[in-house]
């Protein structure tokens, strides 16, 4: 049976493969995504999530606004690695996506989506978890409806955005803190792990002799991620993050998980934002959560390959 799949996303250039992997994939049950202020504002992010869903004929999943800033303190935006848009380099054009945007917030879809599923459902959160960690703090009766919380965010080691914090986390510590202390089921991909799925040239190559309009599209959204990732960090090609999270649930061996005990970081004063994760026990805590370790590069980008050939095909749409 495929996983029943809400995807909470900042798209943002990786989270546009991710919600394409999530929709392709007969392993995958996408049921809704909702939308939250971090590469860029909640209007961005949202219009980008229905300008992705609508260039790949992904038609009648519910697209919904989240959070427009975090739980404590201003929203923190990645314009200098997403541009202007949140979804800098292809060219969308200036007419409205035929695909809407639910009246919905994304606390109420979440709500709606995991009354109405008859088993339990698996929130993937690959922005800021402020949305997540409110509809926890407005709906903990709800908690046994939520399968289990597969994330990308943090790192086992260091950040990209201070040098101890990772962007998604940074944006809203106090709400992964919430969300690590749920006690819900939690997978974790960190920078650790997602740095090693880099979109090398060959992966390019791949993508565009596909020759479909959509793969173009994805060519275009990696040559400019590429180039703000060679600026910016020195990179010789982009690391895509967040659809390791779909990856796993697709083919859980694609990675190797780890249990350890994860905590936030809220109050250092270089380190705020940062994940102290636990991979030795040294502090004796319980483990909270599965990290993710190393990569089958290889086998995800076979994955991701696959989704864009499978969503251009002319027969859809």
């Amino acid at each position: 049976m495929p996983v029943p799949v809400i995807l909470d996303c900042d798209p943002g250039h990786d989270d546009a493969f991710n919600i394409l992997l999530a929709a392709a994939h007969p392993a995958v049950d996408l049921l809704a995504v909702t939308t939250v202020a971090g590469n860029q504002t909640v209007e961005k992010t949202t219009l980008n999530a229905r300008r992705v869903c609508a260039v790949a004929g992904i038609r009648g999943v519910p697209i919904a606004a989240g959070r427009d800033r975090p739980l404590h303190g201003p929203p923190l935006v990645a314009e200098n690695i997403h541009g202007g848009s949140g979804l800098d380099g292809p060219g969308f054009g200036d007419g409205e996506p035929d695909v809407p945007q639910d009246p919905r917030d994304a606390r109420t879809l979440i709500r709606d989506t995991l009354l109405a599923h008859p088993a339990p459902v698996t929130l993937v959160p690959t922005g800021p978890l402020t949305n997540i960690a409110t509809f926890l703090l407005a709906h903990p009766e709800l908690t046994p409806r939520i399968e289990r919380i597969v994330l990308m965010g943090g790192s086992t080691g260091r950040g990209n955005t201070t040098p101890a914090a990772e962007f998604n986390v940074l944006c809203d510590p106090e709400a992964a803190d919430i969300v690590f202390s749920s006690g819900l089921p939690i997978t974790m991909f960190g920078l650790n792990a997602t740095h090693q799925a880099r979109a090398t040239a060959d992966v390019v190559s791949r993508i565009a002799a596909l020759g479909t309009p959509l793969s173009r599209l994805c060519v275009e959204l990696l040559t400019y991620f590429a180039g703000t990732y060679r600026e910016v960090f020195g990179f010789d090609s982009p690391p895509l993050h967040d659809p390791l999270t779909v990856a796993h649930l697709i083919d859980p061996s694609l990675i190797s998980l780890v249990r350890a005990a994860v905590s936030v970081e809220l109050t250092g004063t270089y380190t705020r934002g940062a994940t102290v994760v636990d991979l030795l026990g040294v502090t004796g805590r319980p483990a909270n959560a599965e990290v993710g370790m190393e990569v089958d590069v290889a086998g995800f980008w076979d994955l991701i390959v696959e989704a864009v050939r499978v969503l251009g095909e002319p027969t859809r749409d």
